[in-house]
C-alpha cells in the first residue's frame, strides 16, 4: 500500500511539474511572439490546440505518436545524422531548413531528401532564419586546389552577429562569419547569379540605417564593401533575373538589438527598393498604401515580377492586402485577390505572412501564416485565390526541385504537377499538390512528420 501511495504521489508530482513547465514554455513563446506581433494573444494557443486536436481526432488517429516514441525518434535521428558523409553517399539533398530539436531544445540545420526524410543535421549555436543556396557550384582555385562545393549560407535570426557557410550536400561547416563592429545581420541574404558574391541585409546599430554587406566567396566570405538600402530594417533580399539589380524589402522597423523591441511602429516607413548591385545606386523605391504595412518577405519570378509578403503592424480590426506584386518601373504595388467562394479575407492571416514560395512554371504562389495557422495558394495569372489549407504553425514553403512531380500521360508526353512543400513548428513536412486549372483548381494535402520544430524558411537545393 505504501508503494502504491508513493507511486500515485510521484505521478501527481510529475504531472504537476509537466503542467508548470508547459505553462512556462507557452509564456516564453508568447513573449517572443509579441516581439513580432503586438496583437498576439494567449487565446491563440487555445484556438490552435483545439484545431489540432480536432484534426488529429478526425483524420489522423492512426498516426498519433506517444511522447516516448517521439523521444526515441529524436534519439535515433540525432545518432543517424552524426555520420553525414556516409548518408550522403546514397542520398540527394533537396531542401534545407533551420530546426529546433523537440527533445533537446537545441538548434540545427537539416538537409531533407525528396521523400521528406532527414539526410544530415548540423548543430547551430543559435536559432537561424533564412538559408541561401549558391545558385550553382562556383569553381575557383584555393590553396588546397580546385573547389566545386555548393555552399549553403545560414543566416542567424535577426538581430544576429553571425552567419555560417555549410556544404549543401554533407552539411559540413566551412566558414563562420562574425559581423563587424556596430553591425548586425537581419536574417536574409542572396547570392549573385554567378555565385561569387553574397549580399547580406545588415543594420547600423549607431543610427539604425539599413545596409547591404557584400561578401566575397573566394576569399572565405571576407566583407569587401557595403552600401545603404535607402531605408530602415531591411529584411529579405533577392536578385533580379537581370543579374545586376538587388531587390530589397525595407521593413521600416527600428529594432533594439538586445530586446528585439520595435521602436518606431507609429512612424515606420517601409518600402521595396531596387539597387544597382555594383555601387548601391537607387533605381526605384516603392511605398505601400499604409505606412504600417511592413514589407518583409519576397519571391522573385523569372519574368521579373516580385511577390511580396506583408506583416501589418497596425490596428487589429483593419484589413489590408498582405500579398502584393511589383515589377521594376511600375508606379505602385498590385494586390492579390483574397476573396473566393468560401468568403475568405485578409483577416485569415492575422496580419502576418511568414514566407513566400513561387512556382514560375505554373505561375502559382504559396504563402504561409503561422499565426493564422494556414497556407494559401494564389494564381498569379488571374491574381485570384486558389485555396486555403489549414496548417497549424506553418512557416517555411518551397517548390519541389524541377518544379514538381512528373505525371505520365497516355500519349507518352510528360507534364509536371505543381507541388509546394510547407514546413511547420510541429514537425510536419506537408506537400500541397495542385491540380486542375482556373477556375477549377484542387489541392491535395499529404504530411510526413519529423521529430523537429521547423523554423521560418525552407529552401530548395536544385539538382
Amino acid at each position: 500500500m505504501r508503494s502504491l501511495k508513493s507511486g500515485i504521489y510521484d505521478t501527481a508530482k510529475t504531472l504537476g511539474l509537466t503542467a508548470l513547465g508547459t505553462a512556462a514554455l507557452v509564456g516564453a513563446h508568447h513573449l517572443g511572439r509579441k516581439q513580432y506581433d503586438a496583437n498576439a494573444r494567449l487565446s491563440d494557443y487555445v484556438y490552435g490546440l483545439g484545431q489540432a486536436i480536432t484534426k488529429i481526432g478526425a483524420n489522423n488517429k492512426q498516426r498519433l505518436r506517444s511522447w516516448p516514441q517521439l523521444g526515441t525518434l529524436v534519439k535515433q535521428q540525432t545518432t543517424a545524422a552524426k555520420d553525414t558523409k556516409t548518408q550522403n553517399l546514397i542520398t540527394t539533398v533537396n531542401w534545407v531548413s533551420g530546426v529546433a530539436d523537440l527533445k533537446a531544445n537545441e538548434f540545427a540545420v537539416v538537409g531533407i531528401d525528396r521523400d521528406r526524410q532527414i539526410c544530415w543535421q548540423t548543430p547551430m549555436p543559435e536559432r537561424v532564419h533564412d538559408i541561401l543556396i549558391q545558385p550553382h557550384s562556383l569553381t575557383h582555385r584555393e590553396d588546397n586546389g580546385l573547389n566545386t562545393d555548393t555552399h549553403v549560407a545560414v543566416m542567424g535570426r535577426r538581430p544576429s552577429e553571425h552567419f555560417w557557410i555549410l556544404d549543401a550536400h554533407s552539411g559540413d561547416l566551412l566558414h563562420s562569419i562574425k559581423a563587424e563592429p556596430n553591425r548586425h545581420f537581419y536574417g536574409h541574404a542572396c547570392y549573385s547569379l554567378e555565385g561569387d558574391l553574397l549580399y547580406v541585409t545588415e543594420n547600423n546599430t549607431l543610427d539604425f540605417g539599413g545596409l547591404i554587406g557584400i561578401y566575397e566567396v573566394v576569399s572565405g566570405y571576407k566583407k569587401i564593401a557595403e552600401f545603404s538600402t535607402q531605408g530602415i530594417g531591411p529584411h529579405e533580399i533577392v536578385m533580379h533575373p537581370n543579374g545586376e539589380t538587388l531587390v530589397i524589402a525595407n521593413g521600416g522597423i527600428k529594432t533594439e538589438r538586445a530586446s528585439r523591441e520595435e521602436l518606431n511602429i507609429d512612424t515606420m516607413q517601409p518600402s521595396l527598393v531596387y539597387l544597382d548591385r555594383r555601387n548601391g545606386r537607387l533605381i526605384q523605391q516603392v511605398f505601400p498604401e499604409h505606412n504600417q504595412m511592413s514589407v518583409r518577405h519576397l519571391a522573385m519570378h523569372e519574368n521579373g515580377t516580385v511577390v511580396i509578403g506583408i506583416q501589418f503592424q497596425g490596428e487589429r480590426h483593419l484589413s489590408v492586402p498582405l500579398v502584393l506584386t511589383h515589377r521594376l518601373g511600375e508606379e505602385a504595388f498590385t494586390a492579390l485577390k483574397m476573396v473566393n467562394s468560401q468568403g475568405h479575407n485578409w483577416h485569415l492571416f492575422h496580419h502576418y505572412i511568414a514566407s513566400v514560395g513561387l512556382d514560375c512554371t505554373h505561375n502559382l504562389v504559396c504563402v504561409t501564416s503561422p499565426i493564422g495557422g494556414c497556407a494559401a495558394v494564389f494564381d498569379l495569372s488571374t491574381k485570384e485565390l486558389v485555396e486555403v489549407v489549414e496548417l497549424a504553425d506553418c512557416a517555411g514553403v518551397a517548390t519541389y526541385p524541377n518544379s514538381g512531380l512528373k505525371l505520365d500521360l497516355i500519349d507518352k508526353e510528360s507534364v509536371t504537377q505543381p507541388v509546394f512543400l510547407v514546413s511547420d513548428g510541429q514537425g510536419n513536412l506537408t506537400t500541397l499538390k495542385v491540380s486542375g486549372s482556373h477556375p477549377s483548381y484542387s489541392v491535395k494535402v499529404d504530411k510526413v512528420q519529423q521529430p523537429y520544430a521547423f523554423d521560418n524558411h525552407l529552401n530548395v537545393v536544385e539538382a
